[in-house]
């Protein structure tokens, strides 16, 4: 997100005020501008109804109209432009019953948010003393108490939806924030209610925080606050040192791996994220990859002929696994890229197989365990650098056949 999206934002910001209806920029691409991080994103909050939004701007859609949001286009840019409101009770504990629109102010949009720092408003055509629109002291968390507060009562906001707690967590880390001390002591209060949201839910955020360089103060704070109980039903003390040392590059497969490696998970623990987060599919099999390639990569590497390193190098987890090594042992993790940069030279780490069972077959060998036998030695042989045809190839193949019936 850069410069088009903020011009995006600004135009329909304008036209409708220009329109006759309040409008300011929203929430947290607000926040993130006052911390000086390019925001992901711009919102915009407006005095106008859907209804008057979309004759402002023709042609755009209305996505959540229940809640009296409208996506607007502007020159390719998609922004989305939500109308002031109240909101009334939660009693799912994720989204309120209903919500009030006739004669929602900009104040009571502001209090209906989770915390102080996301409840601040932007008029880009302001005066700069007051460009910034705050009703709840954010400006003042997020620069001279760097904290994360709820916005009034904190088991009230954590009532309306639980997942809040995990927000307050992801917040503070990546900003390198505090709790603050009554928004601190209602998330420890209310930790155990974090099972009455759904684990998609709960996933998206641990996935999100764990995703971030702020991985290690993240998962500090879980187990500091009990949520990581009621995550994963059960805690284990750590200071979480592979996640501290984990790259920033490190995919989300090789942070989850850390977070069980350092938690001292047994058994499947790819299996365990995936029921505690609802991981999809890949994920599951990228971390289990991961941690199992990563056994290997310590204790066969050093010793391992050069067709094994480049299966292993080849290996769908290698990346994850090569980030976990480097957060432990990153003179090894090093040493062993720079080998690997070399094996990939030539013909590369996981070349097209010179050899392949039709090839067998049209050999008149006929199908059977000694199949992947035969191709394994063949490609092996081709990793290797000992055979670059065809006809070599099954020369190794032919052998492997003879060895193994005699």
């Amino acid at each position: 997100m850069g410069q088009a999206e903020y011009q995006a934002a600004c135009h329909i910001v304008r036209a409708l005020k220009g329109a006759g209806h309040e409008a300011v920029l929203a929430g947290g691409c607000v926040r993130d501008r006052l911390l000086e991080i390019v925001p992901k994103d711009y919102d915009v909050a407006t005095s106008a109804t859907p209804e008057q939004v979309k004759a402002v701007f023709p042609g755009s859609k209305g996505v959540g109209e229940a809640f009296a949001v409208v996506l607007v286009r502007h020159e390719e840019v998609v922004t989305e432009v939500a109308t002031f409101r109240k909101d009334g009770p939660y009693a799912d504990g994720r989204r309120p019953d209903y919500v009030e629109l006739d004669g929602a102010t900009m104040k009571e949009d502001a209090a209906r948010r989770d915390f102080t720092i996301n409840g601040l408003f932007e008029d880009p055509d302001g005066e700069e003393a007051s460009k910034v629109i705050d009703f709840h002291d954010g400006v003042a968390d997020l620069k001279k108490h760097r904290c994360v507060r709820a916005i009034g009562d904190p088991a009230a906001r954590i009532a309306e939806d639980r997942l809040r707690m995990l927000r307050a967590v992801r917040f503070a880390a990546r900003f390198g924030f505090h709790i603050e001390a009554a928004t601190k002591q209602a998330i420890v209060k209310h930790a155990p209610e974090l099972g009455a949201v759904s684990r998609e839910r709960v996933g998206g955020e641990v996935v999100m925080m764990l995703g971030h360089q702020a991985r290690a103060q993240a998962a500090r704070m879980l187990q500091e606050l009990g949520l990581d109980v009621a995550i994963l039903g059960s805690a284990a003390d750590s200071d979480f040192p592979r996640l501290a040392s984990l790259s920033s590059e490190a995919s989300d497969a090789a942070a989850l791996a850390a977070w069980a490696l350092d938690l001292d998970m047994s058994g499947d623990a790819a299996g365990v994220l995936r029921e505690a987060l609802r991981l999809s599919n890949d994920l599951e099999d990228a971390i289990r990859d991961a941690l199992g390639l990563l056994p290997r990569l310590l204790a066969e590497w050093s010793t391992a002929a050069v067709a094994a390193k480049k299966r292993m190098a080849s290996h769908p987890g290698y990346h994850a696994a090569w980030c976990l090594l480097e957060s432990t042992h990153p003179k090894s993790a090093h040493a062993m890229a720079a080998e690997v940069a070399e094996l990939s030279e030539g013909i590369g780490l996981a070349p097209t197989p010179l050899l392949s069972g039709e090839d067998l077959i049209a050999a008149g060998h006929r199908p059977g365990p000694l199949f992947a036998v035969a191709l394994e030695a063949a490609y092996d042989a081709q990793l290797a650098g000992v055979v670059d045809t065809a006809e070599a190839a099954m020369a190794i193949a032919d052998r492997t056949f003879r060895d193994n019936l005699t």
